[in-house]
């Protein structure tokens, strides 16, 4: 049965780099791929065409879709709106929530030849190969109540951080079966010393552990995690924690790789449906110039076939096409460097299709 794949390209430099991951999706379904491609609005462009960062029609492709491709939200346009609910963000976290895409995957992988491309030394980062599982759908961005009201005569902003024992043990399942596949180290990251909702979180990962002997389990405070992965960053196999915490230290490892423009993104529910994105941002500024790097997007679809539409395969042709592209030396501005050749966005796709070809 056809697979169907919604894309859709968001905002900022989101067109760009998606324009150059379809290309690869054609690639793939020329090579064997059963799957329909469709394109649908949200965050900042369903809002300027339909009032909403998440319009009905969209979210109700998105459900009927086995995977999903999207470039990223969000701008300074619509930083100005008044009605949270209308910024595009919004339609990223209803996405999220409406298909219950719980465990979030983001794997902090060093090319060897943007070992030079990293602001840490060599030395410190060759080799480096991560996996951050995000707790996804709960935690401080979805907790109730929330808002900004009026108390003793001046403004008080507040939000509530919550996890139910159910959300934890899913995740953190997640993240053990994880482990088990990789270096069977898991490292639990929380603010157990001073936040009651993650003195539950440590506790529900040493009741899990028994259930996977093979996996290390080590626990860490978020504060040190942060600094641990500029210390010394390959002491970590695979990291989890919440929704707060992992969208901070992934951004972190992100730049440990040379760029956040080379990471991907894999979002999954319990029936591996999946949506599939770069870790980077919108990045506005260089919106329309040929300058966004379309390498974590392209990446992004090498996830999206391994993990949502059974076609491991395919997923490894795109990581060596990829691999084989900077060992031609070839950099978009944000991974160039003295001795390598700088290319545009579109420059970059069709030299990862070129190579795909070849693999």
């Amino acid at each position: 049965m056809s697979k169907k794949i919604l894309v859709l390209p968001g905002d900022g430099i989101g067109p760009e780099i998606t324009a150059e991951a379809v290309k690869i999706l054609n690639a793939c379904r020329e090579a064997g791929l059963d799957a329909e491609l469709e394109e649908a609005l949200v965050g900042g462009a369903g809002f300027d065409a339909e009032g909403d960062p998440l319009p009905e029609s969209t979210l109700a492709k998105a459900k009927a879709a086995d995977a999903i491709l999207l470039g990223a939200v969000g701008g300074p346009k619509w930083d100005t709106l008044e009605d949270l609910s209308k910024r595009p963000e919004k339609g990223l976290l209803g996405l999220r929530k409406n298909l219950n895409l719980f465990g979030n995957l983001r794997p902090a992988l060093l090319y060897p030849q943007l070992a030079e491309a990293s602001t840490l030394k060599p030395d410190v980062v060759s080799g480096l190969d991560i996996m951050i599982v995000r707790e996804l759908t709960g935690g401080i961005y979805f907790g109730q109540p929330r808002g900004i009201e009026e108390r003793n005569g001046e403004r008080v902003g507040f939000n509530t951080y919550v996890y139910a024992e159910s959300e934890i043990e899913r995740i953190g399942r997640v993240a053990f079966e994880m482990a088990q596949k990789r270096g069977k180290k898991l490292c639990s990251v929380d603010k157990a010393n001073v936040l009651e909702v993650t003195m539950l979180w440590r506790e529900v990962m040493n009741r899990l552990a028994p259930e996977y002997p093979d996996v290390e389990l080590s626990h860490m405070y978020v504060d040190n995690a942060a600094m641990q992965l500029v210390r010394a960053p390959k002491q970590f196999d695979v990291v989890v924690t919440g929704n707060m915490f992992g969208d901070i230290l992934s951004d972190a490892a992100a730049m440990l790789t040379g760029s956040i423009g080379m990471l991907p993104s894999a979002s999954l529910n319990e029936r591996q449906q999946g949506m599939y994105e770069p870790c980077h941002g919108s990045a506005p500024d260089i919106a329309g110039q040929g300058l966004a790097n379309p390498l974590a997007t392209i990446l992004s679809v090498a996830m999206m076939l391994r993990y949502s539409l059974g076609e491991p395969t395919l997923a490894d042709r795109i990581e060596r096409a990829v691999g084989k592209v900077l060992d031609q030396g070839l950099r978009t501005a944000d991974i160039a460097y003295p001795g390598t050749r700088q290319v545009s966005t579109s420059e970059m796709g069709d030299a990862v299709l070129a190579a795909f070809a070849e693999a």
